[in-house]
């Protein structure tokens, strides 16, 4: 069924239908898919929007990063919505899946104009709500992030990015591909080098030209040695006070890639040395918890390089409810 987003943004590409129940207690009972019925000033008080973006034929190696929406859906029947370490019920919130962006089949650019329209559409329509999008490759986040632009032109944004790379590849070899979000961001004035925070590089997977390219646009960036030796909830929090001094909102993106490849088998770029499954949710949580924190995604993850019972599927769907948590504690 078509919503009032329609036709920036499609129906679901999977919905749980589910009996009424007068308690909530799995994470399928309690997202609900906004559909024709949805009232569209009822939907402003969500406070979570969920928006899957099915792309990744812009990917620099082969993915199928755009499979991840519907199997991050399927993945929900296996989460509860209590989390037992932090005591925290996340069904008091509420939350809304606006549904896919539409793909063109063969056309990139298309498809990127797209998510600048889909995300313009939501930021524009849930002001004041966090915007959740569940990628698709890292081309992705260039795309959201002009949306919120062009929905917020005054407002200054900022980027907490966990990375196994730069992202800061050359324009003009790659394209607006999933090697240059930051790259496209920065030369398209969306948002300043000296505003993008990343956290997570590690061993031999960045050309010296990409940091020299970062250096000269004053990107902040933290190996991973960096951040064990001061700790991850301390370099998280490091980054999101400098952030927030400079700018009015942050975007968080999540590129699973930072993982070292025995936690996250089910990545384009799996990489050994990288984050384990702990670091990277604890710095997830410190950043939901940060209240300039606005917007999120999840970025790169292929459910159809994953091993058998999808680890990595089930890690991206934890890591989205581990940044919900933190979003709540911002309460207590």
């Amino acid at each position: 069924m078509k919503s009032f987003l329609y036709p920036n943004i499609h129906p679901p590409s999977f919905t749980w239908i589910n009996a009424e129940k007068t308690q909530i207690e799995k994470v399928h009972e309690w997202i609900k898919p906004i559909t024709n019925k949805s009232n569209p000033v009822e939907c402003k008080t969500a406070e979570i929007i969920v928006l899957g973006v099915p792309l990744s034929r812009s990917s620099i190696s082969v993915s199928g990063a755009s499979e991840f929406p519907e199997a991050f859906r399927r993945s929900w029947r296996s989460f509860t919505t209590y989390n037992l370490e932090d005591d925290i019920d996340l069904s008091s919130m509420e939350i809304l899946d606006a549904g896919d962006v539409p793909m063109h089949v063969t056309d990139i650019r298309k498809c990127h104009q797209n998510i600048i329209q889909a995300s313009t559409a939501l930021y524009n329509h849930f002001p004041a709500s966090t915007i959740c999008a569940i990628g698709g490759d890292h081309s992705i986040t260039a795309m959201m992030v002009k949306g919120m632009h062009r929905a917020y032109p005054v407002k200054k944004i900022g980027i907490l990015q966990f990375d196994t790379h730069f992202d800061l590849r050359d324009l003009s070899d790659n394209g607006p591909s999933n090697g240059t979000p930051m790259r496209n961001l920065i030369e398209s004035g969306d948002v300043n080098g000296t505003d993008m925070y990343n956290i997570g590089l590690h061993g031999f997977f960045n050309s010296q030209d990409l940091k020299n390219y970062a250096d000269e646009k004053g990107v902040h960036y933290f190996t991973l040695r960096q951040m064990r030796k001061a700790g991850v909830r301390e370099t998280v929090h490091q980054c999101l006070e400098e952030l927030s001094s400079k700018v009015d909102v942050i975007y968080l993106t999540v590129d699973m890639d930072v993982l070292d490849i025995a936690y996250a088998p089910g990545v384009p770029a799996s990489t050994p040395g990288g984050m384990t499954t702990e670091e990277l949710l604890e710095g997830v949580l410190e950043a939901g918890k940060h209240p300039s924190v606005m917007s999120m995604d999840i970025v790169c993850l292929d459910p159809l390089k994953d091993a058998h019972a999808q680890p990595t599927v089930k890690l991206g769907t934890h890591v989205f409810l581990t940044f919900l948590t933190g979003v709540m504690l911002r309460k207590v």
